[in-house]
């Protein structure tokens, strides 16, 4: 049964909103905003009707974002109507650039409340379809790297899709472990060079003396040792993706070539006079300021400009704390799948300490973390005991409060709120052993709401099944 809660003061408004809704639908009433929250609070309401007068009440002024949040951090996707004497229209749609869902003008309407609540749905439904074929895009073993939370991080897959179809040469930036070789490869994989050669080149790792070499071949007899012809990386990636990470590691002579290939697609091996065409598409990736380093003339300009067509800047860890819990679950899945433990969670002490941490590693050293804990656990639980003690250390209450696109106090609160929401959901789970029926009879909700709790939090009860 659906639920709707009217907000005014007035039984009339009450008896005219639960006319409209009959069959199949529950309608409660509240006379002011602590009322309404609490109300919500015990039972979800699919529509919340109310008054623009008793909003306005809640807070000085007319700052409806602020008067609309408390029920958002109660329900953050719950749909809010404001209703509205036709003097106070202007208002009413001040409301609704704050965040409220539509208004209603009184006297209340029944066909205005249904054209309301079903624009309303039908804008959801076009949003969900949105979002279902912007997935649509990503190959199906790509999903578990797109799923995030981050502002940021949805940029940078936004941009990603935008080039990945392209032949654009890109620039990935970002400190070191942030997963720009994952990114690389998500480019390729959504390439129409996806079916070709994907060639990952460590250029940092590569002696000087050897770079050009393996960059692009060698005569045989070209230089000490060189007793046969050699194919270089551009040679074997042909048609395919060459990814160049840490390309400011590069030497002059290396940079003169890679400037030519950019310029002109070809390039010659080493000691060799034969002009070869290099049909690849380069990704380049680097840690450090590629544009400072071109000021103090450790790395051309020229090409600097040819990398930096497409430059996307990956955020460091601290910066997207909001997705580290489904970091955790990747990475535990994947240790579940070569080994025998079953671990498939982790405490909420410990998941605090990961996002208080700095992580100035990133992503590799969250994952070597999780892998080490993984190793050392002897509980169906990764706990605090198997971690590093110094993440466990206090530090300055502010560098816990997340600065992922500069978080609200309401963003903040609507993130504490989904993290204890989650939890609860694994701890419920974990008790009934995954059994769905009896896990929402405990919770007081039906189970068709808890599959779509647990659809939204990404959990499956078959991972608590293996716990009994």
């Amino acid at each position: 049964m659906r639920s709707i809660l009217v907000v005014s003061k007035e039984q009339e408004v009450f008896r005219a909103i639960q006319a409209c809704f009959v069959q199949g639908y529950r309608v409660d009433t509240a006379s002011n905003t602590d009322a309404a929250v609490e109300m919500l609070r015990k039972r979800r309401s699919d529509f919340v009707f109310i008054d623009l007068e008793i909003l306005r009440e809640s807070v000085p002024g007319k700052a409806y974002k602020a008067a609309l949040e408390p029920f958002w951090q109660v329900y953050p996707t719950i749909e809010i109507i404001v209703m509205s004497s036709q003097e106070m229209i202007r208002e009413a749609v001040m409301a609704v650039k704050s965040g409220a869902s539509n208004y209603l003008t009184y006297p209340i309407s029944p066909e205005e409340v249904k054209y309301v609540t079903e624009s309303v749905h039908e804008s959801l439904i076009v949003q969900s379809e949105l979002d279902h074929l912007r997935d649509q895009f990503w190959m199906s073993d790509s999903l578990e790297f797109i799923q995030t939370n981050s502002p940021l991080m949805k940029d940078v897959l936004d941009k990603i899709r935008s080039v990945a179809p392209t032949k654009s040469t890109v620039l990935l930036v970002g400190e070191t472990g942030t997963g720009k070789g994952v990114l690389a490869k998500l480019i390729h994989r959504h390439s129409n060079r996806r079916d070709a050669q994907f060639i990952n080149v460590h250029c940092g790792a590569i002696p000087d003396t050897l770079l050009e070499s393996e960059l692009f071949g060698h005569e045989k007899g070209s230089f000490t040792g060189a007793i046969r012809r050699k194919l270089g990386k551009f040679e074997i990636a042909k048609r395919g993706t060459i990814f160049l990470d840490e390309i400011g590691t590069v030497t002059p002579s290396a940079q003169i070539k890679l400037l030519q290939i950019l310029q002109d697609g070809t390039f010659q091996r080493v000691g060799g006079e034969e002009t070869i065409e290099a049909d690849v598409r380069i990704i380049a990736a680097t840690n450090t300021d590629l544009k400072e380093m071109c000021e103090n003339g450790k790395f051309r300009k020229d090409l600097y400009y040819r990398l930096n067509v497409f430059p996307i800047e990956v955020p460091p860890l601290r910066d997207r704390v909001v997705d580290i819990p489904h970091l955790v679950e990747v990475f535990l899945e994947k240790m579940n799948r070569f080994n025998s433990k079953g671990i498939h969670d982790i405490s909420p002490h410990a998941l605090e300490a990961f996002r208080n941490y700095a992580w100035p590693g990133n992503i590799r050293e969250l994952e070597n973390l999780m892998e080490r804990a993984y190793i050392l656990e002897t509980s169906s639980v990764l706990t605090p005991e198997s971690f590093p003690s110094e993440l466990f250390e206090l530090e300055d209450p502010l560098a816990s409060v997340s600065v992922d696109g500069w978080l609200t106090l309401a963003e903040v609160r609507h993130k504490g709120i989904e993290d204890i929401e989650r939890h609860y959901l694994k701890e419920l789970l974990a008790h009934h052993k995954g059994k769905i029926k009896d896990s929402a009879k405990e919770a007081g909700i039906t189970t068709r709401q808890l599959h779509k709790l647990m659809k939204k939090h990404g959990i499956r009860k078959e991972q608590f099944k293996t716990l009994a």
